[in-house]
């Protein structure tokens, strides 16, 4: 049986994306952003930080997968949804749930260039550095977390836990 322990609570999660949101509207006063989620993990961070953000933003959903049924990531990256917002000249913030290997990150980064973008930056919800495998620039990350298998607010296991409000140490 698999036993949850809470890493960071419901408000904890909301003061942290309050006051990233706060810096990335500082960041881009003046400016019109584009919001890019990577599905499936990101779209309720994703939900609570663009209302956080007080610029004027778009926003679009990307769909990648370098993971398997198992914890596992496979190593290789594909599409499984297409961006569907044209970044054409535009400053891009992809939004991630979490930021592990940094494999995934990459390939999206590389997408958005190709894609046409002015600009890539990225805010991670949780910035986990414990695997990482890729050197990858996060520029906002609402927490910093060194290791663990981590669900909730997104975060799931075979597609389980992702509806949870707080982030848990998923021990099995």
């Amino acid at each position: 049986m698999s036993e949850l322990i809470e890493v960071l609570s419901k408000e904890e999660i909301a003061r942290s994306i309050t006051e990233v949101g706060e810096v990335i509207s500082h960041d881009y006063k003046g400016g019109k952003l584009a919001l890019v989620g990577a599905l499936k993990g990101a779209f309720i961070f994703m939900a609570d930080l663009a209302r956080e953000i007080t610029v004027p933003v778009q926003i679009g959903f990307l769909g990648v997968s370098s993971y398997g049924k198992s914890a596992e990531s496979s190593g290789t990256t594909t599409v499984t949804k297409e961006l569907d917002l044209d970044v054409t000249g535009m400053d891009v913030l992809v939004v991630e749930d979490i930021v592990d290997t940094g494999l995934t990150l990459k390939f999206i980064v590389n997408y958005l260039k190709d894609k046409g973008a002015r600009s890539v930056k990225v805010c991670a919800f949780l910035d986990k550095k414990e695997r990482r495998a890729m050197d990858v620039q996060v520029d906002y990350a609402c927490h910093e977390i060194l290791e663990g298998f981590l669900v909730g607010y997104g975060l799931d296991y075979a597609e389980d836990y992702r509806n949870l409000p707080g982030i848990y140490h998923l021990e099995m």
